[in-house]
Formats: structure tokens, C-alpha cells, sequence
């Protein structure tokens, strides 16, 4: 019997195979699928490049019919790989409103929501990890037999 998700599999350029690897991705595999872009700001403050999307988090929308409009994430559903976002809705037939789905892709976080303790401990800033690297590091000793190339 063939398994649902590999993974050793490389890529393809066929929508339905990647459709098919997001979605027999075991939850641990996609939770790393959602990591988002960070705005230029917050890059610089973290020294990190993209981090996880989490529930409360700011983010600004930077492609689609939205572009360029913010809000708070709402809600974010790993199984169907949508994120639902807080003032970004249309209106259906009936005339109720009906939050539009996102994907992590084409959203920027602008802000963090800093209430958990786990997300927190993992964001340490550049600065304080240069300082502590400095304080642990032991000085060298000078090796000896070893000459220098004229």
C-alpha cells in the first residue's frame, strides 16, 4: 500500500501533486507551512526572517483583491491551510457577510501578539544572543609549533 505523504519528496511542478502533499502533510509539517513574512521592522528587532501565525497577530495583505489592507488574525484552520482575517469579508447573495480565507503565503505580519510565554521565549532579540554567546565563550589558547606562511 502506497503511503498518504513522504518525506522525501522533492517537488513537482503539477498543482495536484502539491495539492496532494499539503494535504496529507502530517500537522507537525504543516505547522511550519505556516510561517509568514515579517515586516522590515520586525525583522531587524528579531533578527528572524518569517515566523509562525498565530491567533491575534497583525498582518497586512500583500496580494490579492484585498492588497494593502490590515487586520487581526481571527482564525486559522491547519486542515483546510486557510487564515481568516479580522475586517476582510464579502458579501454573499442573501446579503450576510462571510469572511474571506487567506493563504499564509500572500500575508505580511505586521505585529505580534506577545500574550503566550512559549512564543515569547523563542523570539530572543539579535543583541541578547550576541551578549550571551560573548559570555560563554572561553578565550583561546595560543597554538604552539604552528608558523606562519611568508
Amino acid at each position: 500500500m502506497k503511503q498518504k505523504f513522504r518525506k522525501s519528496w522533492v517537488a513537482s511542478k503539477q498543482p495536484r501533486k502539491q495539492r496532494k502533499y499539503l494535504a496529507n502533510a502530517p500537522i507537525h509539517i504543516k505547522k511550519k507551512m505556516f510561517r509568514v513574512n515579517l515586516s522590515k521592522e520586525l525583522r531587524k528587532r528579531y533578527g528572524k526572517r518569517s515566523l509562525t501565525l498565530r491567533k491575534g497577530d497583525t498582518v497586512k495583505i500583500v496580494r490579492g483583491k484585498f492588497k494593502k489592507k490590515e487586520g487581526k488574525v481571527i482564525m486559522i484552520s491547519q486542515e483546510n491551510f486557510n487564515i481568516q482575517v479580522e475586517g476582510i469579508s464579502r458579501k454573499k447573495q442573501d446579503g450576510s457577510k462571510v469572511n474571506i480565507k487567506l493563504q499564509p503565503s500572500n500575508l505580511q505580519i505586521i505585529s505580534l501578539n506577545l500574550e503566550d510565554a512559549k512564543r515569547i521565549k523563542g523570539l530572543k532579540k539579535p543583541e541578547e544572543e550576541n551578549k550571551s554567546e560573548k559570555k560563554t565563550e572561553k578565550p583561546r589558547s595560543k597554538e604552539t609549533g604552528v608558523k606562519n606562511a611568508p
